[in-house]
Protein backbone atom coordinates (compact mmCIF):
# COMPACT_ATOMS: atom_id res chain seq x y z
CA UNK A 1 0.00 0.00 0.00
CA UNK A 2 1.60 3.17 -1.16
CA UNK A 3 0.36 5.92 1.13
CA UNK A 4 1.59 6.45 4.67
CA UNK A 5 -1.01 5.77 7.38
CA UNK A 6 -1.34 9.47 8.11
CA UNK A 7 -2.31 10.33 4.52
CA UNK A 8 -5.08 7.71 4.25
CA UNK A 9 -8.65 8.35 5.35
CA UNK A 10 -8.94 4.66 6.32
CA UNK A 11 -6.20 2.09 6.71
CA UNK A 12 -6.96 -1.58 7.29
CA UNK A 13 -4.14 -4.06 7.86
CA UNK A 14 -4.41 -7.81 8.41
CA UNK A 15 -8.05 -7.66 9.53
CA UNK A 16 -9.75 -10.86 10.69
CA UNK A 17 -13.24 -11.48 12.03
CA UNK A 18 -13.77 -15.03 13.20
CA UNK A 19 -17.08 -16.24 14.59
CA UNK A 20 -16.69 -19.11 17.05
CA UNK A 21 -15.15 -19.88 20.41
CA UNK A 22 -11.85 -21.19 19.06
CA UNK A 23 -10.73 -18.18 17.02
CA UNK A 24 -7.11 -18.68 18.10
CA UNK A 25 -7.16 -22.02 16.28
CA UNK A 26 -8.00 -20.27 13.01
CA UNK A 27 -5.10 -17.85 13.34
CA UNK A 28 -2.64 -20.73 13.70
CA UNK A 29 -0.61 -20.84 10.51
CA UNK A 30 -1.80 -24.34 9.56
CA UNK A 31 -5.49 -23.35 9.70
CA UNK A 32 -5.70 -19.81 8.37
CA UNK A 33 -5.57 -20.83 4.71
CA UNK A 34 -8.15 -23.62 4.90
CA UNK A 35 -11.26 -23.56 2.74
CA UNK A 36 -14.38 -22.36 4.67
CA UNK A 37 -16.01 -25.80 4.94
CA UNK A 38 -12.78 -27.47 6.09
CA UNK A 39 -12.14 -24.66 8.55
CA UNK A 40 -15.59 -25.08 10.13
CA UNK A 41 -15.10 -28.84 10.33
CA UNK A 42 -11.67 -28.57 11.95
CA UNK A 43 -12.22 -25.61 14.31
CA UNK A 44 -15.98 -25.02 14.52
CA UNK A 45 -15.35 -21.42 13.43
CA UNK A 46 -16.27 -19.24 10.46
CA UNK A 47 -13.78 -16.67 9.19
CA UNK A 48 -16.10 -13.93 7.89
CA UNK A 49 -13.19 -11.57 7.17
CA UNK A 50 -9.83 -13.10 6.29
CA UNK A 51 -6.58 -11.16 6.51
CA UNK A 52 -7.95 -8.08 4.69
CA UNK A 53 -5.73 -5.06 4.01
CA UNK A 54 -6.49 -1.88 2.04
CA UNK A 55 -6.40 1.90 2.18
CA UNK A 56 -9.10 4.42 1.30
CA UNK A 57 -7.84 7.78 0.10
CA UNK A 58 -9.34 11.06 1.38
CA UNK A 59 -12.37 12.02 -0.72
CA UNK A 60 -12.48 8.64 -2.49
CA UNK A 61 -15.55 6.51 -3.19
CA UNK A 62 -14.27 3.03 -2.34
CA UNK A 63 -16.63 0.15 -3.17
CA UNK A 64 -16.55 -3.32 -1.59
CA UNK A 65 -18.58 -5.86 -3.50
CA UNK A 66 -19.20 -9.58 -3.48
CA UNK A 67 -21.90 -12.19 -3.38
CA UNK A 68 -24.04 -12.85 -0.31
CA UNK A 69 -21.85 -14.33 2.43
CA UNK A 70 -18.60 -12.93 1.03
CA UNK A 71 -17.94 -10.90 4.20
CA UNK A 72 -18.48 -7.39 2.87
CA UNK A 73 -21.11 -6.29 5.43
CA UNK A 74 -19.11 -7.79 8.30
CA UNK A 75 -16.09 -5.88 7.04
CA UNK A 76 -17.82 -2.49 7.02
CA UNK A 77 -19.24 -3.08 10.50
CA UNK A 78 -15.76 -3.90 11.78
CA UNK A 79 -14.53 -0.46 10.68
CA UNK A 80 -16.33 1.22 13.59
CA UNK A 81 -16.41 -1.88 15.78
CA UNK A 82 -20.15 -2.43 15.52
CA UNK A 83 -18.70 -5.91 15.16
CA UNK A 84 -15.49 -6.44 17.13
CA UNK A 85 -12.56 -7.55 14.94
CA UNK A 86 -10.67 -10.66 16.00
CA UNK A 87 -7.27 -9.43 14.85
CA UNK A 88 -5.66 -6.71 12.74
CA UNK A 89 -5.51 -2.91 12.66
CA UNK A 90 -8.02 -0.25 11.64
CA UNK A 91 -7.12 3.43 11.48
CA UNK A 92 -9.50 6.24 10.58
CA UNK A 93 -7.81 9.58 10.03
CA UNK A 94 -4.68 8.00 11.52
CA UNK A 95 -6.40 7.02 14.78
CA UNK A 96 -6.22 3.39 15.91
CA UNK A 97 -9.87 2.36 16.18
CA UNK A 98 -9.09 -0.99 17.78
CA UNK A 99 -7.44 0.76 20.76
CA UNK A 100 -10.21 3.32 21.24
CA UNK A 101 -12.03 3.23 24.57
CA UNK A 102 -15.82 2.79 24.55
CA UNK A 103 -16.25 6.52 25.25
CA UNK A 104 -13.88 7.49 22.44
CA UNK A 105 -15.57 5.05 20.10
CA UNK A 106 -18.92 6.72 20.76
CA UNK A 107 -17.36 10.09 19.92
CA UNK A 108 -15.94 8.72 16.66
CA UNK A 109 -19.35 7.35 15.67
CA UNK A 110 -21.09 10.61 16.57
CA UNK A 111 -18.67 13.05 14.96
CA UNK A 112 -16.32 11.39 12.45
CA UNK A 113 -18.13 8.47 10.82
CA UNK A 114 -21.74 8.13 9.63
CA UNK A 115 -23.42 4.95 8.45
CA UNK A 116 -26.28 4.51 5.98
CA UNK A 117 -27.95 1.08 6.08
CA UNK A 118 -30.36 -0.77 3.81
CA UNK A 119 -33.04 -0.37 6.50
CA UNK A 120 -33.38 3.35 7.01
CA UNK A 121 -33.94 3.19 10.77
CA UNK A 122 -35.94 6.43 10.82
CA UNK A 123 -37.83 7.37 13.97
CA UNK A 124 -41.51 7.07 12.92
CA UNK A 125 -42.88 9.39 15.62
CA UNK A 126 -40.52 12.23 14.68
CA UNK A 127 -40.82 14.66 11.79
CA UNK A 128 -38.30 14.50 8.96
CA UNK A 129 -36.39 17.53 10.21
CA UNK A 130 -35.97 15.94 13.64
CA UNK A 131 -34.84 12.66 12.09
CA UNK A 132 -32.19 14.51 10.11
CA UNK A 133 -31.14 16.50 13.19
CA UNK A 134 -31.02 13.46 15.46
CA UNK A 135 -27.24 13.03 15.35
CA UNK A 136 -26.77 16.70 16.18
CA UNK A 137 -29.23 16.33 19.06
CA UNK A 138 -27.15 13.46 20.45
CA UNK A 139 -24.10 15.72 20.20
CA UNK A 140 -25.89 18.33 22.32
CA UNK A 141 -26.37 20.91 19.57
CA UNK A 142 -29.05 23.53 20.42
CA UNK A 143 -32.39 22.99 18.69
CA UNK A 144 -32.31 26.17 16.56
CA UNK A 145 -28.80 25.37 15.30
CA UNK A 146 -29.52 21.73 14.51
CA UNK A 147 -32.79 22.58 12.74
CA UNK A 148 -31.01 25.18 10.62
CA UNK A 149 -28.37 22.60 9.67
CA UNK A 150 -31.03 19.95 9.00
CA UNK A 151 -32.97 22.31 6.73
CA UNK A 152 -29.79 23.06 4.80
CA UNK A 153 -29.07 19.35 4.28
CA UNK A 154 -32.69 18.60 3.33
CA UNK A 155 -32.32 21.14 0.56
CA UNK A 156 -29.04 19.52 -0.50
CA UNK A 157 -30.69 16.09 -0.92
CA UNK A 158 -33.76 17.47 -2.71
CA UNK A 159 -36.28 17.29 0.14
CA UNK A 160 -37.29 20.93 0.39
CA UNK A 161 -40.85 21.18 1.66
CA UNK A 162 -40.81 17.86 3.53
CA UNK A 163 -39.31 18.99 6.85
CA UNK A 164 -42.63 18.63 8.70
CA UNK A 165 -43.63 15.30 7.14
CA UNK A 166 -43.42 12.01 9.01
CA UNK A 167 -41.43 9.08 7.55
CA UNK A 168 -44.52 7.00 6.70
CA UNK A 169 -45.76 9.84 4.49
CA UNK A 170 -42.70 9.45 2.24
CA UNK A 171 -41.81 6.98 -0.51
CA UNK A 172 -38.96 4.50 -0.04
CA UNK A 173 -36.61 6.63 -2.10
CA UNK A 174 -37.49 9.76 -0.13
CA UNK A 175 -36.98 7.90 3.14
CA UNK A 176 -33.52 6.88 1.99
CA UNK A 177 -32.80 10.53 1.18
CA UNK A 178 -33.71 11.32 4.78
CA UNK A 179 -31.22 8.65 5.84
CA UNK A 180 -28.57 10.27 3.64
CA UNK A 181 -29.39 13.71 5.05
CA UNK A 182 -29.13 12.41 8.63
CA UNK A 183 -25.69 10.95 7.87
CA UNK A 184 -24.50 14.19 6.27
CA UNK A 185 -25.87 16.50 8.97
CA UNK A 186 -23.11 15.72 11.48
CA UNK A 187 -20.45 16.60 8.86
CA UNK A 188 -18.57 13.30 9.16
CA UNK A 189 -15.11 12.69 7.76
CA UNK A 190 -16.17 9.26 6.47
CA UNK A 191 -19.51 7.84 5.30
CA UNK A 192 -20.13 4.08 5.30
CA UNK A 193 -22.94 2.69 3.12
CA UNK A 194 -24.05 -0.91 3.68
CA UNK A 195 -26.17 -1.89 0.64
CA UNK A 196 -28.39 1.15 1.19
CA UNK A 197 -30.37 0.87 -2.05
CA UNK A 198 -30.81 -2.90 -2.46
CA UNK A 199 -34.43 -2.87 -1.25
CA UNK A 200 -35.48 -0.05 -3.59
CA UNK A 201 -37.19 -0.38 -6.96
CA UNK A 202 -34.73 -0.29 -9.90
CA UNK A 203 -35.68 3.21 -11.09
CA UNK A 204 -35.51 4.66 -7.58
CA UNK A 205 -32.24 2.85 -7.02
CA UNK A 206 -30.78 4.44 -10.15
CA UNK A 207 -31.91 7.86 -8.95
CA UNK A 208 -30.29 7.28 -5.56
CA UNK A 209 -27.02 6.21 -7.17
CA UNK A 210 -27.03 9.44 -9.15
CA UNK A 211 -27.78 11.29 -5.92
CA UNK A 212 -24.73 9.78 -4.20
CA UNK A 213 -22.55 10.77 -7.16
CA UNK A 214 -23.92 14.32 -7.06
CA UNK A 215 -23.51 14.61 -3.29
CA UNK A 216 -19.96 13.31 -3.49
CA UNK A 217 -19.17 15.89 -6.13
CA UNK A 218 -20.65 18.65 -3.96
CA UNK A 219 -19.45 17.68 -0.47
CA UNK A 220 -16.40 15.54 -1.27
CA UNK A 221 -16.74 13.08 1.62
CA UNK A 222 -14.73 9.88 1.84
CA UNK A 223 -17.21 7.08 1.15
CA UNK A 224 -17.05 3.30 1.58
CA UNK A 225 -19.93 1.69 -0.28
CA UNK A 226 -20.96 -1.96 0.13
CA UNK A 227 -22.90 -3.64 -2.68
CA UNK A 228 -23.51 -7.00 -4.34
CA UNK A 229 -24.43 -5.30 -7.62
CA UNK A 230 -21.63 -4.96 -10.20
CA UNK A 231 -23.31 -2.19 -12.21
CA UNK A 232 -23.69 -0.17 -8.99
CA UNK A 233 -20.04 -0.78 -8.13
CA UNK A 234 -18.85 0.28 -11.58
CA UNK A 235 -21.05 3.37 -11.50
CA UNK A 236 -19.99 4.59 -8.04
CA UNK A 237 -16.53 3.26 -7.31
CA UNK A 238 -13.26 5.02 -8.01
CA UNK A 239 -11.71 1.76 -6.84
CA UNK A 240 -13.46 -1.55 -6.20
CA UNK A 241 -12.49 -4.41 -3.91
CA UNK A 242 -14.06 -7.76 -4.79
CA UNK A 243 -14.49 -10.18 -1.88
CA UNK A 244 -14.93 -13.94 -1.79
CA UNK A 245 -15.02 -16.14 1.32
CA UNK A 246 -13.96 -13.21 3.52
CA UNK A 247 -10.88 -12.24 1.51
CA UNK A 248 -10.23 -9.57 -1.12
CA UNK A 249 -9.46 -11.33 -4.39
CA UNK A 250 -8.86 -8.16 -6.45
CA UNK A 251 -8.71 -4.44 -5.77
CA UNK A 252 -8.51 -1.92 -8.57
CA UNK A 253 -10.31 0.55 -10.80
CA UNK A 254 -13.27 -0.52 -12.90
CA UNK A 255 -10.92 -0.53 -15.89
CA UNK A 256 -8.45 -2.83 -14.16
CA UNK A 257 -11.15 -5.30 -13.10
CA UNK A 258 -12.70 -5.45 -16.56
CA UNK A 259 -9.46 -5.48 -18.56
CA UNK A 260 -7.39 -7.73 -16.31
CA UNK A 261 -9.51 -9.84 -13.92
CA UNK A 262 -7.31 -11.57 -11.33
CA UNK A 263 -9.05 -14.96 -11.59
CA UNK A 264 -12.06 -16.78 -12.95
CA UNK A 265 -14.25 -15.53 -10.07
CA UNK A 266 -13.64 -11.89 -11.03
CA UNK A 267 -13.84 -12.70 -14.75
CA UNK A 268 -17.28 -14.21 -14.09
CA UNK A 269 -18.40 -10.99 -12.41
CA UNK A 270 -17.34 -8.74 -15.29
CA UNK A 271 -18.15 -11.06 -18.20
CA UNK A 272 -21.29 -9.20 -19.28
CA UNK A 273 -19.92 -5.67 -18.81
CA UNK A 274 -19.78 -3.79 -22.16
CA UNK A 275 -16.02 -3.20 -22.15
CA UNK A 276 -16.16 -0.23 -24.51
CA UNK A 277 -18.20 1.59 -21.84
CA UNK A 278 -15.56 1.02 -19.16
CA UNK A 279 -12.16 0.77 -20.82
CA UNK A 280 -10.29 3.79 -22.15
CA UNK A 281 -7.98 4.29 -25.09
CA UNK A 282 -5.03 3.88 -22.75
CA UNK A 283 -5.72 0.14 -22.64
CA UNK A 284 -5.72 -0.53 -26.40
CA UNK A 285 -3.32 2.13 -27.69
CA UNK A 286 -0.19 0.76 -29.34
CA UNK A 287 3.18 2.08 -30.43
CA UNK A 288 3.16 3.67 -33.90
CA UNK A 289 4.41 1.45 -36.70
CA UNK A 290 7.39 2.70 -38.79
CA UNK A 291 6.20 5.36 -41.21
CA UNK A 292 2.69 5.48 -39.72
CA UNK A 293 1.28 9.05 -39.97
CA UNK A 294 0.98 10.93 -36.69
CA UNK A 295 -1.12 13.87 -37.89
CA UNK A 296 -4.51 12.35 -37.09
CA UNK A 297 -7.06 13.47 -34.46
CA UNK A 298 -5.89 13.67 -30.86
CA UNK A 299 -7.79 12.21 -27.90
CA UNK A 300 -6.94 11.97 -24.21
CA UNK A 301 -5.83 8.56 -22.95
CA UNK A 302 -8.78 8.62 -20.53
CA UNK A 303 -11.36 8.75 -23.36
CA UNK A 304 -13.78 5.81 -23.23
CA UNK A 305 -13.40 3.52 -26.22
CA UNK A 306 -17.07 3.96 -27.16
CA UNK A 307 -16.54 7.72 -27.30
CA UNK A 308 -13.60 7.38 -29.71
CA UNK A 309 -15.60 5.66 -32.43
CA UNK A 310 -16.91 8.88 -33.98
CA UNK A 311 -13.42 10.42 -34.21
CA UNK A 312 -12.05 7.25 -35.79
CA UNK A 313 -14.85 7.11 -38.34
CA UNK A 314 -14.27 10.72 -39.41
CA UNK A 315 -10.56 10.35 -40.16
CA UNK A 316 -8.48 7.88 -42.12
CA UNK A 317 -5.50 8.72 -39.91
CA UNK A 318 -4.76 6.93 -36.63
CA UNK A 319 -5.91 8.66 -33.46
CA UNK A 320 -3.06 10.08 -31.40
CA UNK A 321 -3.66 9.01 -27.77
CA UNK A 322 -2.12 11.54 -25.41
CA UNK A 323 -1.68 12.07 -21.69
CA UNK A 324 -1.18 15.80 -21.37
CA UNK A 325 1.58 16.62 -23.86
CA UNK A 326 2.94 13.07 -23.93
CA UNK A 327 2.09 10.64 -26.71
CA UNK A 328 0.87 7.37 -25.17
CA UNK A 329 0.33 5.61 -28.49
CA UNK A 330 -2.03 5.39 -31.44
CA UNK A 331 -5.32 3.67 -32.24
CA UNK A 332 -6.79 3.24 -35.72
CA UNK A 333 -10.10 2.00 -37.11
CA UNK A 334 -8.88 -1.57 -37.34
CA UNK A 335 -7.83 -1.55 -33.68
CA UNK A 336 -11.24 -0.27 -32.62
CA UNK A 337 -13.19 -2.65 -34.88
CA UNK A 338 -11.12 -5.61 -33.67
CA UNK A 339 -11.81 -4.65 -30.06
CA UNK A 340 -15.53 -4.11 -30.63
CA UNK A 341 -15.92 -7.39 -32.50
CA UNK A 342 -14.41 -9.27 -29.58
CA UNK A 343 -11.15 -10.21 -31.28
CA UNK A 344 -8.05 -10.34 -29.11
CA UNK A 345 -6.41 -6.94 -28.94
CA UNK A 346 -3.12 -6.59 -27.06
CA UNK A 347 -3.70 -4.73 -23.77
CA UNK A 348 -1.04 -2.47 -22.35
CA UNK A 349 0.15 -4.02 -19.08
CA UNK A 350 -0.54 -1.82 -16.07
CA UNK A 351 -2.20 0.87 -18.21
Amino acid sequence: MGDSPNSAAITVEGLWKIFGSRAHKVLDSENRHLEPATLRERTGCTAAVRDVSFEVHPGEVFVVMGLSGSGKSTLVRCLTRLIEPTAGEIRIGGEDICRASPARLREIRRHQVSMVFQHFGLLPHRKVIDNVAYGLEVQGTPKAVRHARAAEILSLVGLDGHADSYPDQLSGGMQQRVGLARALAVEPQVMLFDEPFSALDPLIRRDMQAEVIRLHREVGKTMVFITHDLSEALKLGERIAIMRDGAIVQLGTAEELVAAPADDYVADFVRDVPRSHVLTLRWISRDPEPGEPLDGPELAAGTLIKDAIAAASESSRPIRVVDGDALVGVVDRVDLLSFLSGQDVPMRAGA
